[in-house]
């Protein structure tokens, strides 16, 4: 059976456009089969984006870089690249269909975002470091592949940047928020919906 987290799916293509409104504003992604969330905006996708933006606002950026990390079809990156676009933006995902339809849809959107197929940030160079790593895990895939996304994010975060994560507490929000801790010394949850919760950890050596 195939799922999201597959390198190359071969299911049958079932491509379809769905609409997503947040913010104020209304954006276009096509979708695909064995792509996450492919229907519509996943509650907890939208949760994470809604939260991350008010946050980030706060601090009124000039700019900085941005990497969507686990992109499915590139709906965190391009929303984010959007509202933020003097900021240098890039997603991977392990999917290849997953990221041809996230260079697609950005195209589609009109801003530019970079996707690269990745298994998690295997083909990023160690040189590239980001301000704001956004992911929702694939949970899917088992906790030792979640862990390992907040532990390679670390590595390509510039002292200072910060990492948000969405889960649902059945899901593993509280193993999460103890991998963060561990690893950042910090964790911070922006909000709770739904039975999904928002966390945010910061690089601060």
């Amino acid at each position: 059976m195939a799922h999201y987290f597959d390198e190359n799916p071969n299911t049958p293509s079932q491509r379809q456009m769905i609409d997503y409104e947040v913010l104020g504003t209304t954006l276009h992604f096509v979708t695909d089969s064995d792509v996450f969330s492919r229907k519509n905006v996943d509650f907890g996708t939208n949760l994470l984006i809604e939260e991350m933006i008010e946050d980030v606002k706060k601090s009124k950026p000039s700019g900085g870089s941005f990497l969507d990390l686990g992109c499915g079809a590139g709906i965190v990156g391009i929303t984010f690249k959007y509202k933020f676009m003097k900021f240098d933006c890039m997603g991977v995902d392990v999917n290849g269909r997953a990221v041809s339809l996230a260079n697609e849809n950005a195209k589609l959107n009109g801003v530019k975002v970079n996707f690269v197929q990745s298994d998690v940030l295997d083909k990023i160079e160690d040189s590239v470091q980001f301000d704001i790593v956004a992911t929702n895990p694939p949970v899917r895939a088992g906790k030792a592949v979640v862990f390992r996304f907040y532990e390679e994010a670390k590595k390509h975060m510039k002292t200072g940047g910060a990492i948000y994560v969405v889960l649902q507490r059945k899901q593993g929000a509280p193993s999460t928020e103890k991998k963060l801790l561990e690893l950042f010394g910090n964790c911070e949850t922006l909000g709770i919906d739904g039975g999904y919760r928002v966390m945010k950890a910061v690089r601060e050596e």
